[in-house]
């Protein structure tokens, strides 16, 4: 078992991701309905391929993603279980303009047969009002 093997499911959601190919997307997740995933925004919670789905869906509607840029990737690996940290660097068009989104994820993943499937995945973003070697933000309100 190779967590080579795995990263290359991250780098196979990226290509579908920016290629705005559902289908191939969800291919990265389990078949099961015991699948969910979180997001960065306020409402991005779901489980379930349904409403996993509907949540790329909506992002693909609101954005056009045209990179993803890795950084830090880590993956602990245990029998047919994995857990991959990985930052990144995600390069959108937004309404015309170019972003570049700082990103954090946890992807859990499952081994069915010779293949490794997402069962979680969770993004966040770095806290804007917490400074490098604070442990909590400060109220900048």
């Amino acid at each position: 078992m190779s967590s080579s093997e795995i990263f290359a499911t991250l780098e196979h959601y990226a290509h579908a991701y920016c290629a705005k190919d559902i289908d191939s997307l969800m291919s990265v997740f389990d078949t099961s309905d015991d699948i969910s995933a979180i997001g960065t925004g306020a409402d991005e919670i779901c489980e379930g391929p349904t409403q996993v789905k509907e949540l790329f869906l909506r992002n693909f509607k609101e954005a056009q993603a045209n990179r993803f840029e890795w950084h830090w990737f880590h993956c602990s690996i245990t029998g047919d279980s994995a857990v991959v940290a990985v930052t990144l660097t995600i390069h959108l068009e937004v309404h015309g303009n170019r972003l570049k989104v700082p990103l954090r994820w946890t992807v859990a993943l499952r081994k069915k047969g010779n293949c490794w499937v997402w069962i979680h995945r969770h993004a966040s973003t770095p806290a804007s009002n917490q400074d490098d070697g604070q442990a909590y933000p400060d109220d900048r309100s």
